[in-house]
């Protein structure tokens, strides 16, 4: 969990949040452009986007952790970077045996991903600008058991995850716009 002590902390915390939650979006929306520009296939493109999208999460959680750090804990953070790492190499591993698989994979790591920035959130309500990060996270855990129910599906499809990263996406770019008042210590 990450907690701001003083205004002139917060500030500075909401405007490196705010940056990196703006490259946030835009990589998601590029990202789910992709994968649905591949027709959500696994070849040699959609596997690489599959696997690049938790360690996107990964370098963001990394940067995250060393711009709030001084401010507060990181320890949400470092779980989600562990997390990520995992997921990463769970699902190219799992890209190998099938769309059932990558979405079993995906939908463990939403679930338990999306916990962690719940609490995360949760832990920075007091910055502002945190509602949209606690209703993905939320949104995250749900999201994750549907892809672990539709990989049992008679053609489980990964499009779905790219409307995930696409809605994740939204919520990352109303967040750093919430946080625009913070970023300016008001």
């Amino acid at each position: 969990m990450s907690t701001v002590e003083s205004p002139i902390a917060a500030a500075g915390v909401a405007g490196a949040l705010r940056r990196l939650y703006f490259v946030r979006f835009a990589f998601a929306i590029v990202w789910a452009i992709l994968l649905f520009t591949t027709k959500a296939d696994l070849g040699a493109l959609g596997v690489t986007l599959v696997v690049i999208y938790p360690l996107f999460d990964l370098a963001a959680a990394v940067v995250d952790a060393r711009s709030s750090h001084p401010h507060g804990s990181a320890r949400g953070l470092y779980v989600n970077m562990a997390i990520s790492a995992i997921a990463t190499i769970g699902l190219a591993i799992a890209a190998a045996s099938g769309v059932p698989a990558v979405l079993r994979v995906w939908g463990a790591w939403a679930i338990v991903a999306g916990l962690v920035q719940l609490i995360v959130a949760l832990g920075r309500r007091g910055m502002g600008g945190q509602w949209p990060m606690i209703l993905s996270g939320g949104i995250s855990v749900l999201a994750g058991a549907s892809f672990v129910a539709a990989a049992s599906a008679d053609n489980p499809k990964l499009t779905n995850i790219g409307g995930y990263a696409v809605l994740g996406g939204i919520f990352f770019l109303v967040s750093a716009l919430r946080l625009g008042r913070a970023a300016k210590g008001n």
